[in-house]
């Protein structure tokens, strides 16, 4: 199995695609703003806990979640103004944000790929990172399974493309090695917002 670790805060484009494939974009916030951002959310964003059926039981989800359609749900105003920068930074018409607080090591997300069917094709997904560093495993869906684990650093932005989704799996493993919680904050653009950005053109 082929395995590449990207640990440098550098620019990184493990993967290659017609849509830009995936890149990793360290400081794209200061960390000063990253550290006003990430008490903001985490002290005044509508958290929830959830529960998801495994196994024909249900189990708690190891993490907390909050969602916003920018533009339209009163967003946490430091929050409005990153999706701003995003938007601008990327260049796309992102229009919802969905937020996860990994409260330490023990929480996570298992890997995935994003649901495609909600989302506007040839669109980026776009995730922020506040908070402590969390390893992100990225993986092949097809053989040899090749495999990256990129630390996700707080002010950087992992860019997805939608045509990786079809491709490449990615989550969050649990760490015990790390004890401070992380927020991540995931840019995207839903089939229904790049409809309506097109009537606006």
């Amino acid at each position: 199995m082929h395995q590449a670790s990207l640990f440098a805060a550098q620019p990184q484009q493990p993967i290659l695609d017609a849509e830009g494939g995936v890149r990793y974009l360290p400081g794209v916030f200061a960390p000063d703003a990253c550290a006003r951002l990430f008490a903001e959310l985490r002290d005044h964003a509508a958290w929830n806990s959830e529960q998801r059926l495994m196994y024909e039981r249900l189990v708690e989800v190891p993490r907390r979640v909050a969602r916003y359609r920018i533009g339209r749900d009163e967003l946490p105003p430091l929050l409005d103004a990153a999706a701003a920068r995003v938007r601008e930074v990327l260049g796309a018409p992102f229009d919802s944000v969905g937020l996860n607080l990994y409260r330490d090591g023990r929480d996570s997300v298992a890997p995935h790929n994003d649901k495609l069917h909600d989302l506007a094709p040839g669109q980026p997904i776009a995730v922020l990172s506040l908070g402590a560093s969390r390893r992100m495993t990225i993986r092949a869906k097809r053989a040899p399974h090749a495999t990256w684990h990129i630390e996700l650093e707080a002010g950087s932005l992992l860019v997805m493309s939608h045509a990786s989704q079809y491709r490449y799996d990615h989550g969050i493993p649990k760490d015990p090695g790390v004890v401070d919680a992380r927020i991540s904050a995931a840019f995207r653009v839903p089939r229904e917002a790049d409809a309506a950005a097109a009537q606006r053109l």
